[in-house]
């Protein structure tokens, strides 16, 4: 889409706010950045023409109405969502325009679901949350997986991840949820969410060749159990982490990511296995690629393009999969990634 149109980034200078910004440009849009750090939006303003600075506060909505002005969408890329998703959702709908956001935070997934479906409904308008690798992309491949049923008994979604440097942002954001639900962990079985106490098993999943089997957390549970089943009828979804990712989040000194190529993207390498199985009968769809920080770039901006011409099946708070034809969307990600769906 060459449109030149305005789209917000809040969170513009954080690790995958970058990203998007870079994004955006090569799409033909034009980025707005935004963030509290007026310090740091100077520096990335001034990193290359074109760009315009504004400065905005979630505790602050004037900042964040002028943050908008003019732009045609906002994709929220500041966290915790906890505490932006809310604000940042507010001044979407009194810009009349679509919001977008990577949250991988399930409570705050919740909440723009619940806090927003009714009121972005009424007002014909489009929130996408957790449009990103962790939610979105879990979700489109799920979809894509099911084809043409209108139901299945499980879900399963297991990352195959080499290594997981999280970014300052991921950290928070997990601190976040934990302390959301007092320490417990979440998974999503018998059609809802349930809270737990006890620690979660580890097991082997068979990831398709080269990866093979690994050793994974099961019940490692991330926000595509808010996505999936916020519009697919499957009761039961799971998720999957390779215990070296899992042991690489957990430890206080692993690193952040560091750029291995021209795209800044890191040297981590990703496998998103999906199956859905309905009786005795499985669909699995596969995705591959690198760095799960870049690539929610694409996933996020391909959103915004896809809403702004109209190539949309609902309006309201929606997941990825809902909102846009699935199969379509993955295989216009051909660029970031590679797929396999099997039916």
């Amino acid at each position: 889409m060459e449109s030149g149109l305005a789209v917000a980034v809040f969170g513009a200078y954080g690790h995958t706010g970058r990203f998007v910004v870079a994004q955006l440009r090569e799409r033909g849009f034009v980025p707005v950045l935004s963030g509290r750090d007026a310090d740091k939006l100077k520096v990335l303003a001034e990193s290359e023409s074109g760009l315009e600075a504004r400065p905005a506060s979630v505790d602050d909505p004037a900042s964040l109405d002028r943050a908008l002005a003019g732009a045609a969408a906002v994709i929220n890329c500041a966290g915790p969502f906890a505490t932006t998703a809310a604000p940042v959702i507010e001044a979407a709908l009194r810009a009349g325009i679509p919001y977008v956001d990577v949250a991988a935070e399930i409570e705050a997934n919740v909440d723009t679901f619940a806090h927003f479906t009714d009121r972005a409904r009424a007002a014909g308008t489009v929130i996408v949350p957790a449009m990103a690798f962790y939610g979105g992309l879990g979700d489109l491949l799920a979809t894509a997986a099911m084809g043409d049923w209108t139901a299945a008994d499980e879900a399963h979604i297991a990352y195959g991840l080499n290594s997981w440097h999280p970014t300052a942002g991921t950290r928070i954001a997990g601190a976040v949820s934990r302390q959301r639900r007092d320490g417990s962990r979440v998974r999503y079985a018998n059609g809802r969410l349930e809270y737990r106490d006890d620690a979660p098993p580890t097991l082997e999943w068979s990831f398709p060749d080269p990866m093979g089997p690994r050793a994974v957390i099961g019940e490692f549970t991330m926000a595509d159990v808010v996505t999936i089943p916020s519009h697919l009828s499957i009761p039961e979804v799971c998720t999957y982490m390779t215990t070296e990712a899992a042991r690489d989040l957990s430890a206080p000194d692993t690193p952040t990511p560091a750029a291995v190529d021209e795209r800044g993207r890191s040297a981590q390498t990703f496998l998103v296995d999906v199956v859905v199985r309905s009786g005795d009968t499985e669909r699995r769809a596969v995705a591959r690629g690198q760095d799960i920080y870049a690539v929610t770039a694409p996933l996020a901006v391909e959103a915004v393009d896809r809403i702004l011409t109209g190539r949309t099946r609902t309006v309201g708070v929606a997941s990825a999969g809902e909102i846009f034809d699935a199969p379509d969307f993955l295989r216009a990600l051909s660029p970031h990634l590679s797929l396999d769906v099997r039916q």
